[in-house]
């Protein structure tokens, strides 16, 4: 591979793809105790409506295996363990403060039994083929330095008939509203990062991490192009966030 070939970006930075993992390892850390806090007043309150709208399509069923990846503090599993009686949730992330900050939860201890806690690489899942039921991540897979090799990964641990689903921030597909999106990301949200995190770099990066991740249409392709069938999105709040649903055919 060329020099060029070997680059990645963080945020709007362009660094070495060796560096990219534990750059953001970093963030993560720094931000784990604040994260749950920071994520309603970003969105003021809507990623809750977000993950609801995620479980609807889901639609979980008793008994199934779901894998949350860069599933951190536990939202979405809990979420899916609350609608499915019987389920399991192996929720895993890089990094190992985001877990603990999980298991802390009151909702941790009442599903003791049906959570497994993993620190994994999406790029490199530590599970067997075709292992999974259900493949979820939440504001993450922007966060991968090769998000293809994550979606190929998804591929390979769900089960045939299993399904992928992916909530990310996404582009609103109006230029006037995108530029309004734009100045209120970039202008408040690394502000209120200082103030309630004392962190205002790590909650840059997050903002300039959304505006590099593919349009609705592009993540779309690279879904498909990992193997999954009847791949199809769905916008959030006109499109500040999508959901992505693909099935292991």
């Amino acid at each position: 591979m060329t020099d060029e070939e070997q680059k990645t970006h963080f945020g709007f930075q362009t660094v070495n793809e060796a560096e990219k993992a534990g750059m953001v390892h970093g963030v993560f850390t720094r931000v784990a105790s604040k994260y749950d806090i920071m994520n309603d007043v970003m969105s003021m309150g809507i990623h809750r409506i977000w993950k609801d709208a995620m479980m609807d399509w889901l639609a979980p069923r008793p008994g199934q295996r779901l894998l949350d990846v860069a599933g951190g503090t536990g939202d979405v599993s809990f979420r899916f363990l609350n609608r499915a009686p019987g389920a399991h949730a192996t929720v895993l992330d890089m990094t190992e403060s985001m877990l603990v900050e999980g298991r802390q939860r009151a909702e941790a201890s009442d599903m003791a039994d049906r959570l497994d806690w993993v620190v994994g690489d999406a790029m490199a899942l530590p599970f067997k083929a075709n292992t999974f039921d259900v493949y979820t991540i939440s504001f993450g897979i922007r966060n991968v330095t090769r998000v293809q090799d994550a979606l190929n990964e998804a591929y390979r641990v769900l089960r045939p008939g299993g399904r992928l689903m992916v909530l990310e921030f996404s582009q609103l597909p109006n230029a006037a509203m995108q530029k309004a999106y734009d100045l209120y990301s970039f202008n408040v949200i690394p502000v209120m990062g200082q103030i309630i995190a004392n962190d205002r770099d790590s909650y840059q990066y997050l903002v300039e991490s959304i505006r590099k991740f593919p349009d609705q249409d592009t993540f779309a392709a690279m879904i498909r192009k990992a193997g999954f069938g009847q791949v199809s999105y769905r916008n959030l709040s006109l499109g500040i966030a999508a959901l992505h649903s693909g099935w292991k055919l």
